[in-house]
């Protein structure tokens, strides 16, 4: 009669994928796509354009960067678990909106850095990621948008509406009209998408200059509105 020690038990599971499992090259890996990870935290932190720095959201793309490493480590010597891993991954929903399409980039830019340095491909992965950094910083950082400004102004005389076409032609280098409102009390609503070199907004002070004129507000659109 045979007996079961505890080695037999767990022969064909876990202690085989321990044992084939390289402590120093998972260390390696690790290590890489952490320092991976840093440079593209320091990229997103210099070439950040939005409204509102999100020192969470940087910090997340170093976790995410050695969490996918982590994963690609784990599922590159067994087919079946790789098909486990894939269908329990893809029931994860993320909830949070990415406005942004540059974060975006920088997800998928993480996760790329990931599954490579997991793979193995560390030469591959600093190569590119230090192309990406540089492209970044050169077209983020010299190249300047011209973002659209939405002009929202309030009257109460409609007699006054060539006088607002006139001041504000002569003062921007575009403009559209948006919208226009009609509210009871004989008040009046028109809304401008207006583009202005250098971000000259001192002809407001003119709008509300206008007899009639009850407020003038010019809002930064890039995405979201920044009073």
């Amino acid at each position: 009669m045979e007996t079961l020690n505890f080695d037999d038990i767990f022969k064909s599971s876990i202690l085989e994928r321990t044992t084939s499992t390289s402590i120093t090259d998972s260390l390696i890996g690790l290590a890489i796509a952490f320092a991976i990870g840093l440079f593209i935290y320091l990229i997103y932190k210099k070439t950040f354009t939005g409204v509102i720095y999100s020192h969470t959201f940087n910090i997340s793309l170093i976790i995410m960067s050695m969490a996918t490493a982590l994963i690609i480590m784990g599922i590159s010597s067994n087919v079946l678990l790789s098909l486990g891993m894939v269908g329990a991954l893809s029931i994860v929903r993320f909830r949070t909106p990415i406005k942004d399409p540059m974060d975006l980039v920088y997800l998928f830019w993480a996760i790329i850095v990931g599954i490579l340095c997991g793979a193995g491909f560390i030469l591959l992965a600093v190569i590119g990621s230090v192309l990406i950094g540089l492209v970044l910083i050169i077209f983020v950082d010299k190249i300047k948008i011209e973002n659209p400004y939405l002009l929202v102004i309030k009257y109460q005389d409609p007699t006054i509406e060539n006088s607002l076409e006139h001041i504000i032609s002569t003062h921007v280098k575009k403009h559209l009209v948006k919208s226009k409102s009609v509210m009871p009390g004989n008040d009046f609503e028109i809304t401008y998408e207006v583009r202005v070199p250098e971000a000259d907004t001192n002809f407001i002070n003119h709008l509300i200059g206008l007899e009639g004129v009850t407020s003038a507000v010019m809002l930064s659109y890039d995405g979201n509105f920044t009073a």
